[in-house]
């Protein structure tokens, strides 16, 4: 089913619906990243100390990845909206719970039920997508959500920055409470549902056991999800202790929204592009070309960083184009995963959703505590989580990279009983 016909998705439009997928995507993210330039702000308040602060970051991810497991079955039985809404709500709630929190351990604890309660906003847009498109057509689709949705952790240390100027780090949190609001209202006004009545499926304990089993057992999609997992986390190890890199081991702090919103440029570029060639070259091998890439930006940084003279300007680019490798691997390995699943597409993305932010937030909770003052322990996991991440793709394409789409296909398909 295309979205280019609203008569088809309902009221929306290819560009509607992406823009809005986007935003609820990036509900997460804004949770995140606006909370980076008030990390040192809350630790001093709540007594926290050393690398404690990275636990206000974590947690969130931690709780994300658990809670992914469960919005899928729901929305392949009750439709995605209600499940949508569901999120939104918790979201709302919880940001406003934590914004009047006393105690820096209760925040933590807070921030975990609600990446688990919220869980859903990372889930249900792809199998939204999944329910209207597939294939290279769906890489294109989720890199143009991808393009929209990194704008927010673009400007989102930006706006903490701001809110700290007029008011305390609890803002921040009341500032994610509307944004919720606004973008729940949306949903309830624009997005029809998408879950047709032939992809219904029951919520038997056994049934969701079996199409997650099924989204696991299936070696063509396995390998870009635990590959996939493994990138990004390093990205969530720059995450939690980006704030500390920038502002005391380059002492530029004050830039820290601007430093940190350079970095993900790369991102959206990426993005952008593999929306125009996805369709020409395939979903694979732009994936595996970028993969390949990060590997090598990663050692690059790696050298850089073991001379013990790195300065920031050294830094930031190699950085940036580490980001720009994850935009073109993020859309296109997603969109590879997915595509066997259309039946239990809510299953699928729940499950593989979980494992990817489950394995981020352990490995970028891990990669976060290592710091020690400098960037080398960041890019020595980059360089491993991208070996190991080549290696799990290699598995799922059998040893051969850089198929061509049709072939790619047709491969899979001589062996789709193996």
């Amino acid at each position: 089913m295309s979205v280019d016909n609203p008569t088809k998705t309902g009221q929306l439009g290819e560009r509607e619906l992406v823009t809005l997928m986007a935003l609820l995507m990036s509900l997460q993210a804004f949770g995140i990243d606006s909370m980076l330039p008030a990390l040192g702000v809350m630790a001093d308040e709540l007594s926290a100390f050393g690398n404690d602060r990275q636990y206000v970051i974590s947690s969130y991810f931690l709780g994300a990845g658990l809670g992914a497991f469960f919005p899928g079955a729901f929305a392949d039985k009750f439709g995605r909206r209600p499940v949508l809404f569901v999120a939104l709500g918790a979201y709302i709630t919880l940001s406003l719970a934590c914004a009047v929190v006393t105690d820096f351990w209760w925040l933590i604890g807070l921030r975990f039920i609600q990446g688990v309660a919220c869980a859903g906003l990372s889930v249900v847009p792809a199998a939204i997508v999944r329910d209207h498109v597939g294939g290279d057509r769906m890489a294109r689709l989720m890199s143009l959500i991808m393009m929209v949705f990194l704008i927010v952790p673009i400007i989102a240390p930006a706006i903490g920055q701001l809110i700290l100027m007029v008011a305390d780090w609890r803002g921040i949190f009341v500032a994610m409470a509307v944004m919720g609001l606004a973008v729940a209202l949306w949903v309830w006004l624009r997005l029809p549902e998408t879950l047709t009545a032939a992809n219904e499926q029951d919520i038997r304990p056994i049934t969701i056991l079996r199409n997650m089993k099924e989204a696991l057992a299936k070696r063509e999609s396995v390998g870009y999800v635990i590959g996939s997992a493994l990138v990004f986390g390093s990205l969530f190890g720059f995450l939690n202790s980006s704030q500390q890199l920038i502002a005391e081991s380059f002492g530029a702090g004050d830039y820290f929204a601007l430093i940190f919103g350079a970095s993900i440029i790369g991102m959206v570029l990426a993005n952008f592009l593999n929306s125009r060639i996805v369709e020409k070259y395939g979903a694979r091998r732009v994936g595996h070309a970028a993969l390949i890439g990060f590997l090598f930006v990663s050692l690059a940084q790696l050298w850089s960083a073991s001379t013990g003279e790195q300065t920031l300007y050294e830094f930031v680019p190699l950085l940036s184009l580490s980001m720009a490798m994850l935009g073109f691997v993020g859309a296109n390995f997603s969109s590879v995963a997915m595509q066997p699943f259309q039946h239990i597409a809510g299953a699928a993305s729940s499950i593989q959703t979980s494992i990817r932010m489950t394995t981020g937030a352990v490995m970028g909770a891990l990669i976060g505590q290592a710091y020690d003052g400098t960037a080398g322990p960041l890019a020595a996991a980059m360089v491993v989580c991208s070996c190991l991440g080549l290696v799990c793709v290699l598995f799922s394409e059998r040893g051969k990279l850089f198929r061509a789409p049709g072939a790619a296909r047709r491969y899979m398909q001589m062996h789709k009983n193996y």
